[in-house]
């Protein structure tokens, strides 16, 4: 409202500005054509007084009021030129005066000639003709003209003064409205925080208690997960320990029940014994020992997934026990020992790792390690066959958070999966590589220990872009120890 009024007051004083200007433009024609008649009357005294008296100061005077009597006429037209009827009144005005000025000229010749009867008389028969009354007639109506301009424009400027005073009256009254309304509201808001103050001073007498007596718990219930989890895996160990040796016998005796199985039905069917002492399976015994053997490959990659998903839990509940130091930390060497490690792969895929300029910090460096190592190594596991892989790191920082990009031209993975790869166990896309579904899942809780975030950007056969933002400057907590 204040700015309406403000701005109303502007746009109002610039309007009387304006009105104001009208009025004085309105003065200054009428004062034009006024000193245009004074001019012609001036010429005319001075002929008379040459003509009577035949002194040159006479004759000076009137051609110096007849050479200011042109321009006085252009000035005048300049002047009304807002005003059409004006305009054609000063074009009008023109013709009576040029046939008195050649009146005037007229009687000094014969006074030139030491002819000032005629010259006299020239003058003062020319003076009951009609250019004068032309003269005085038109600048009459001309002055008519203005005096009704200056009316309007006059009563234009008044009203526009009186709303402007309008204006800023009422934007006056407004603001000490608005300062009372301001200062009441001040009062109430400074009446509630101090009514909110003492809750809270009541609320945080036990505040820091329940915190630590939460805390307390919630890290009693992390560590019983973390034993939990060790203690099953652990557990698991042992009986499948036993289906492994029990495999691995069931792989000694296959071919001795095989061997045994041919010799009973060659002593059922009276045949020879063959030739070389190896038995010879029917079509169904044969049948019956692919059966077998492609049920025991089954199992022995069942056992081997199994101890591999053990070792992981095992892994990563040793890994969230472990507490974490800050160091400072120059990210790009720790990214190029991360390369090094997996140059091989890289060479092997055609890919190529390319390092940007990265941003320093303080973090945890094996953290930091296992974040790329990870990151790394699901890039290059999913190019693209048959197409050159581009992998790039690269950081920037904003704020006081470092941000870390590492992208590839690979497979991509469909948006409805973006969630679904940091679920521990959980993997998208075409299952034809080997994994456990644990790596992604175990970066972004180191990502989130170390306070920060991860997000992936990613589209089918376009690529990924996975983006870690951690703080520059990490100080351990009590996270530390409870995430």
């Amino acid at each position: 409202m204040l700015v309406a009024i403000s701005a109303t007051s502007v746009i109002l004083v610039d309007q009387a500005r304006e009105d104001n200007a009208w009025v004085v433009h309105t003065v200054e024609v009428e004062n034009q054509i006024s000193t245009l008649l004074l001019q012609i009357r001036n010429a005319e005294s001075a002929a008379r007084g040459y003509l009577l008296t035949a002194d040159a100061h006479f004759l000076a005077e009137h051609e110096a009021s007849v050479a200011s009597i042109v321009p006085a006429i252009d000035k005048l037209a300049r002047l009304a030129g807002d005003n059409p009827l004006q305009i054609e009144n000063s074009e009008k005005l023109r013709a009576p005066i040029q046939e008195r000025l050649v009146e005037f000229a007229k009687a000094i010749e014969f006074v030139k000639r030491s002819d000032g009867a005629s010259g006299i008389a020239l003058l003062r028969q020319s003076s009951t003709k009609d250019s004068i009354q032309q003269i005085e007639e038109i600048a009459g109506a001309m002055r008519v003209e203005e005096d009704r301009l200056l009316s309007l424009r006059t009563a234009a400027a008044d009203r526009t003064q009186r709303l402007a005073s309008s204006v800023t009256v009422a934007g006056s009254g407004l603001v000490i409205v608005l300062a009372g309304i301001s200062i009441f509201l001040i009062r109430r808001s400074a009446r509630a925080r101090d009514h909110a103050e003492v809750l809270l001073r009541d609320s945080n007498l036990n505040l820091e208690a329940t915190v630590d007596e939460r805390t307390a718990d919630l890290r009693e219930a992390n560590d019983e997960i973390q034993r939990f989890a060790y203690i099953v895996s652990h557990d698991l160990r042992s009986p499948l320990v036993n289906i492994m040796g029990f495999t691995s016998e069931l792989e000694e005796l296959r071919a001795d029940i095989f061997q045994r199985i041919a010799t009973l039905r060659r002593v059922a069917a009276a045949a020879p014994p063959p030739l070389d002492d190896e038995p010879v399976l029917e079509s169904e015994d044969k049948r019956l020992l692919e059966d077998f053997s492609e049920a025991l490959e089954f199992i022995k990659s069942s056992i081997a997934k199994m101890d591999r998903l053990i070792s992981a839990i095992l892994n990563l509940t040793r890994e969230g026990r472990r507490e974490f130091l800050p160091v400072r930390i120059d990210t790009r060497e720790l990214v190029e020992a991360v390369v090094a490690t997996v140059a091989h792969q890289a060479s092997e895929a055609q890919a190529q790792i390319r390092i940007e300029p990265l941003p320093e910090l303080v973090s945890d460096r094996l953290a930091l390690e296992q974040i790329f190592s990870n990151l790394l190594d699901n890039a290059l596991k999913y190019l693209k066959p048959g197409v050159p892989g581009e992998i790039s790191v690269r950081g920037r920082t904003r704020l006081n958070f470092a941000i870390f990009e590492v992208s590839d031209n690979g497979r991509g993975i469909d948006p409805k999966d973006h969630q679904r790869i940091f679920e521990l166990f959980r993997r998208a896309g075409t299952q034809d590589r080997p994994g456990q579904g644990i790596g992604l899942a175990h970066v972004r809780t180191l990502v989130r220990r170390l306070g920060g975030t991860m997000t992936v950007a990613s589209e089918p056969d376009k690529g990924s872009t996975f983006t870690i933002t951690l703080p520059i400057y990490w100080r351990a907590t009590n996270r530390n120890r409870d995430s």
